[in-house]
This record gives structure tokens, sequence and C-alpha cells, in this order.
């Protein structure tokens, strides 16, 4: 540094340090606009609206006017019983596919891990072909794929649109779009693992199977909790199987089976933009609170 440089750099009052901090800084310019422009502006937009409320007079054929309500769009929110059920049937399928799409991505990563780079490579590729088909095509396929008249397996007599398997048939398609990429985040963190340690520990005769328990799965946790957080929150906001069952199985899905369908029913179906506004911020609270959890255990396991 030169002279002069060192001169202006004291008689503002930064040391070089700091300046280096600043340049550095500059680097997450486009993360800070982009969470700026896409979610901080719109989550105040949101709250916003929830504010206010449109009313119709007459027989709702009137102009509509626009009103201040405060928080009664939220408080009725709160107490709508509709939208509490609907969160109450996708918790319960969180509780069973979460847990089997977690623990599926992580054998699959193990086994992977232990195989030979080149077949490895090839089965990552096969993994996460489910994940790179957009969420609409693969529901669609699988819709195809269960239907009684072009379904390859009708010959079991099960018909996957029953309201006693429709869950099981959600299910399935969401632990089979999500494995790969649960497999890919699991798998590179056993890639960080120091070579040294596994070869320590077969020095000291460790089987394979003790290897994966006692070093790569605690390796493994950060990324698990990672990808449970992901899960939870796609689960809670459940919108596309459902929505396209429904068209098949309406009497098994209503309009507003989980709390997604309820929000995009009452936005776009019943033109009540405000309260679904309210309904969704109350949504993204609980997912919010769902993420902390899942931290906090992380932290708990941590220690």
């Amino acid at each position: 540094m030169s002279s002069s440089t060192s001169t202006v750099t004291r008689s503002k009052g930064l040391s070089w340090r700091t300046l280096q901090a600043m340049k550095g800084s500059t680097f997450a310019l486009p993360f800070v606009g982009g969470f700026i422009f896409f979610v901080f502006i719109p989550i105040g937009i949101a709250l916003v609206e929830s504010l206010y409320a449109e009313k119709k007079s007459g027989l709702g054929l009137g102009k509509a006017t626009r009103s201040f309500v405060g928080f009664d769009n939220i408080a009725q929110a709160l107490q709508d019983t509709t939208f509490w059920t609907g969160l109450g049937r996708v918790a319960v399928y969180a509780i069973i596919v979460v847990p089997l799409t977690q623990g599926l991505s992580m054998l699959m990563a193990l086994l992977i891990d232990a195989a030979s780079r080149k077949t490895a490579n090839r089965f990552r590729v096969l993994l996460l072909l489910p994940y790179m088909t957009p969420g609409i095509v693969s529901t669609i396929i699988w819709i195809y794929l269960y239907s009684p008249a072009t379904s390859p397996f009708k010959g079991l007599g099960v018909n996957f649109f029953d309201s006693n398997m429709v869950w099981v048939s959600m299910g399935q398609m969401a632990i089979w779009a999500g494995l790969g990429f649960n497999m890919l985040i699991q798998y590179g963190s056993l890639q960080s693992i120091p070579g040294e340690i596994i070869e320590a520990a077969r020095l000291d005769g460790a089987s394979e199977l003790r290897i994966a328990w006692s070093i790569k799965i605690p390796y493994m946790i950060s990324a698990v909790s990672l990808t449970t957080m992901f899960n939870i929150i796609g689960v809670l906001q459940l919108f596309n199987e459902p929505y396209f069952f429904r068209s098949i199985s309406p009497q098994t899905i209503t309009k507003d089976f989980t709390p997604a369908m309820q929000i995009y029913n009452e936005a776009f179906q019943a033109g009540n933009l405000n309260y679904a506004t309210a309904l969704s911020l109350v949504l993204a609270v609980i997912l919010g609170l769902a993420s902390a959890c899942v931290y906090a255990i992380q932290n708990k396991v941590d220690k």
C-alpha cells in the first residue's frame, strides 16, 4: 500500500482490514438485492393487504369498496377451523413422509459413498432425474400410472385414488421426487470427511457398518437437518399433488384439503385476496417456527 493511500485511509478513520471487508461485502449485494426485492418487499405488501378488506354492496353485484379492518383478517385466519384441519392433515402426512424420505436418502448416500466412483456417478444421475422433472409434469405422469385404465399396476387390484389410498399415492410421489436432491446434499457432506479418519478406523479393525454408524452418519447431521427443513417446508405447502388428484377424486379431496389449496381457492376462486394473504402470513409464521424447531434440535444433537 502506497503512502498516499495510507494517508487517505487514516484521514477517513478506516483501517485496511475495514476497507477489505467493505470490498468483500460487495459480493453479497446481488443476494441482498434479490432478498429485498423478492422476499422483503412482498412480505411488506402482504402485511398491508391483510389489513384491508373489499366488500360489495347489495347482492355482490355493486362496486367493491376497500376498507381498513386492521388485524381482523389475521384473527379470522387464526380461528378458521378449515385451515387448521387442513394443516393437521399435512402435519400427519409430514410425520410419515419426511422421516421416510430422510431415511432412504441417507441409505442411498451411504451406499453410493461406499461404491466405486464410476458407479456412484451413474447412480447419482439416475436418482437426480425425478428431482429435475418439474413437479406438475411428474404429478401428471404418476396420475397416468395410477389411472385404472392405463396403470401398469392394475393387475394388483388397487384403486390408488380411493380415500384410503390417496395419501399413500401422494406420499410415494413426494418421496420419489425428493429422494435424489436429499441424497445429493447428504452425499456431499460425506465427501468432507478426512480420508485419514476412515483409514485409521479400518486399520483399527472397524467394519464398514461401524464406520458408517460412528463416523459417517455424525458428519451427515447438518446436511440431514437442512434437507429436513426443506422437506417440512415443502410438505406444509403441499399443493400440486392434491390439486391434480382432486380432478379425479373430488369426493375425497376437497377444495380446501390443504392450507395451500385453501389459500389458492380464497384468492383465485372466491376472489377474497385480502383474506388469502392473511392465511399466507399465518402459514409463513408456522413454517418459520417449524424451521426454528429443526435447528434447535440440531444444536442439541451437536452439543
